[in-house]
């Protein structure tokens, strides 16, 4: 197997390949999808300190394996066949705990399979285990879980301070950058699949609202969720969608439209596409490195023969404030189901409590101080004397910022780009004394496109003064996956971004 290794934070083996190379390696039978699953596991038991995985599937991951490498050997071998994933614990997989890292779904195993995993184990995938994420995906840095913090496997030169890897898609980040796995699912809300990508120097890629099927999977904001792949290049990535996107009659926003061929459609040929750059997100205090960063992105595409003109999204400075009034509010409205009388946690009663004194302390208990805080927020923007002055205005401020994206590709922008985030990973408990906003900021850049419904993807492009990966977000038409998936394969071979994380687990 010595012509398998390539350079690998995760032991420099199998585990350390991309999709793309596995695929082809298994296809040739130079490995096996069983020998793949070990790797990885082996990889994932030296990797506790990661605290990445929080539901470990073995025995499910060699009988998937072992049915994969049947299917190997007889030709039947769709792009997914053998690959070893994890799986974002928002995601309701048979049989297996799944939590979105709440202590009120303590307990909860599902009797069904969500659409997406349904679809990936159909094309052969290997389910290794359950992914550490924020509590119902609120949160940016992957502190509010109840399992405990994930953490990035990236560190500050000459420092030992662990560092965030983003959220809330925070494990499934920390897993594929650390080798443990060769792919993950993530889901977006307000861009927990691309800051996470950004912070550990991976892709992580936001379809279309209406692409993949949410059904299945633990709501959070149910207009703005999306899921999606989280992978080590874009050619994974768009393999990964492949299998994942698709018209759901379970999902009532599922879109009934054509999938195209997502690999095929990397060209690497983006000459004469215009690439529109937002005068907007020149954000006031941002960073010297990530200003540098952007431009260095505008030059790259430039030399691809793109096209680069400056554009205006106007409402752009709305979007966070209109984000944190709509996200909250359909979280209240979700949320209301968990209330400890058909499944997860029921807290002990007292003598001569009734009903409403055991939703008060299940929900007291269940939920973490930031799912609560999101809850009481959502609850008051609908209220009766609010609901006008809050949530119905930030329904309008969404309009027009969807109308700026219209307007802007109408005229003939084929997509856009930006930085993914306003700066490379912070230390775990460096944001314990600032207010929720602060925190909330890291979602700056990410937003608007959730609240756009647009497709977006973040792509590894450089390291910071300090060694951290930094990247940069490209946001594309809607139903455009292909298009925005060609013009991050362009980027992502102009940056040539190769580092991986110095092993310290």
């Amino acid at each position: 197997m010595s012509d398998l290794k390539r350079g690998s934070a995760g032991g420099g083996v199998a585990n350390g390949l991309t999709i793309a190379e596995a695929r082809d390696a298994l296809r040739r039978r130079d490995l096996s999808a069983v020998d793949l699953a070990m790797a990885c596991m082996t990889a994932m038991d030296a990797a506790d300190d990661l605290g990445a995985f929080v539901h470990r599937t073995p025995n499910i991951a060699m009988e998937q394996a072992r049915a994969a490498d049947v299917r190997l050997a007889a030709g039947d071998a769709p792009g997914l066949c053998g690959i070893p994933l994890g799986i974002k614990d928002l995601f309701c997989t048979k049989g297996v705990p799944s939590q979105a890292a709440s202590n009120i779904l303590r307990g909860f195993r599902p009797e069904y399979e969500s659409t997406v995993t349904g679809r990936l184990f159909a094309d052969g995938a290997v389910m290794l285990g359950k992914l550490n994420m924020d509590e119902f995906a609120m949160g940016s840095s992957n502190e509010t879980s109840c399992y405990g913090n994930a953490v990035n496997p990236w560190r500050r030169q000459g420092s030992d301070v662990a560092l965030t890897p983003g959220g809330s898609s925070g494990g499934s980040a920390s897993a594929v950058a650390a080798d443990l796995c060769l792919g993950a699912t993530g889901t977006d809300t307000g861009g927990s699949i691309r800051q996470p990508a950004a912070l550990t120097g991976i892709v992580g890629m936001k379809p279309t609202y209406g692409r993949v099927s949410r059904w299945g999977i633990v709501a959070f904001a149910s207009s703005l969720d999306q899921a999606g792949p989280m992978t080590k290049s874009v050619r994974d990535a768009a393999i990964m969608l492949q299998s994942m996107a698709g018209h759901d009659p379970r999902d009532s926003t599922s879109a009934d439209i054509p999938v195209p061929d997502f690999e095929a459609a990397l060209t690497g040929d983006i000459r004469g596409r215009v690439i529109g750059i937002p005068r907007e997100y020149r954000m006031e205090g941002m960073s010297a490195e990530i200003e540098a960063l952007w431009a260095r992105g505008v030059e790259m595409l430039k030399d691809a023969g793109a096209v680069i003109r400056d554009i205006s999204l106007p409402h752009t400075k709305y979007a966070l404030p209109a984000y944190y009034v709509i996200a909250p509010a359909e979280a209240s409205s979700n949320l209301a189901r968990y209330d400890g009388v058909k499944y997860g946690h029921r807290a002990a009663l007292a003598q001569g409590d009734g009903i409403t004194e055991m939703y008060e302390k299940t929900r007291a208990e269940g939920f973490g101080p930031e799912v609560q805080r999101r809850v009481m927020i959502g609850t008051y923007v609908l209220s009766a004397g609010f609901y006008d002055a809050y949530y119905n205005r930030a329904r309008k401020v969404r309009a027009l910022i969807k109308r700026d994206f219209e307007t802007v590709f109408a005229e003939g922008v084929d997509a856009i780009l930006t930085p993914a985030t306003p700066s490379a990973a912070f230390g775990l408990g460096e944001m314990a004394s600032a207010s929720p906003v602060e925190m909330y900021l890291n979602d700056v850049f990410t937003v608007t496109v959730n609240l756009a419904g647009l497709p977006g993807i973040s792509v590894p492009v450089g390291l910071d003064s300090q060694g951290l990966p930094l990247g940069l977000q490209l946001i594309g038409r809607p139903w455009d996956e292909a298009g925005l998936l060609d013009h991050a394969y362009v980027l992502e071979r102009a940056a040539g971004f190769v580092s991986k994380p110095e092993k310290w687990w």
